[in-house]
């Protein structure tokens, strides 16, 4: 009997809103759902495992992958590239299992084109001002780097009424059950157009 096939759950967010920590706190509510690791040409950091983290590649492997079509999706982000495989995920929502992508805005938008029957999900963070916060909390980046993220971050939200709902983290235990909540199909009132949104959207833009 062929299996149902699954549901593909696309999360997004700028650099800095906790997408990461949010993703793998979901995964840990919701032990069935499959985490497609994306491939990447960034460099590993120390914390990272490559197959877990990222699948890391070279520039010329990576470009490879894209003109063979192995990508669902894929996009430069801050001068390194990132993709989703696209067999890699087809196998998994073939076998009737949910899957998670953990990408940005553009790679988000491809998504939708090709599989439009996915649920999309924004993470915006509670104001400007945590956001930046955030960014400088990695103490990995010159003040440079910083101004260059901030600015780009801040760029990516402006795409928040593409995607079908909307989490805002600004508190983690409260954004992660929002995520658990969209997952198990009980998000209604986490849908993006929501106007209790606007005078967020407001602050983080304006």
């Amino acid at each position: 009997m062929k299996a149902v096939r699954g549901q593909l759950f696309v999360i997004a967010a700028p650099s800095g809103a906790g997408k990461t920590s949010l993703v793998r706190a979901l995964m840990q509510r919701q032990p069935s759902l499959r985490f497609s690791v994306s491939y990447t040409t960034r460099r590993q950091r120390a914390t990272e495992q490559h197959g877990r983290d990222y699948f890391f590649v070279d520039k010329n492997e990576f470009q490879r992958m894209i003109e063979a079509q192995e990508f669902l999706e894929h996009a430069q982000v801050f001068d390194n590239c990132y993709g989703t495989s696209r067999p890699q995920v087809e196998a998994l929502l073939n076998c009737g299992d949910n899957v998670l992508l953990e990408i940005d805005w553009q790679g988000a938008r491809q998504i939708r084109a090709r599989l439009p029957e996915c649920h999309s999900i924004f993470v915006l963070p509670p104001s400007r001002s945590a956001l930046e916060s955030r960014l400088r909390s990695r103490g990995t980046d010159s003040e440079e780097v910083i101004a260059r993220r901030l600015r780009d971050s801040i760029a990516d939200m402006s795409h928040w009424n593409e995607f079908d709902y909307v989490v805002v983290n600004d508190d983690f235990e409260r954004a992660t059950a929002d995520l658990d909540a969209i997952v198990s199909g009980k998000a209604e009132s986490l849908r993006a157009d929501r106007a209790q949104l606007k005078p967020l959207i407001a602050n983080l833009l304006g």
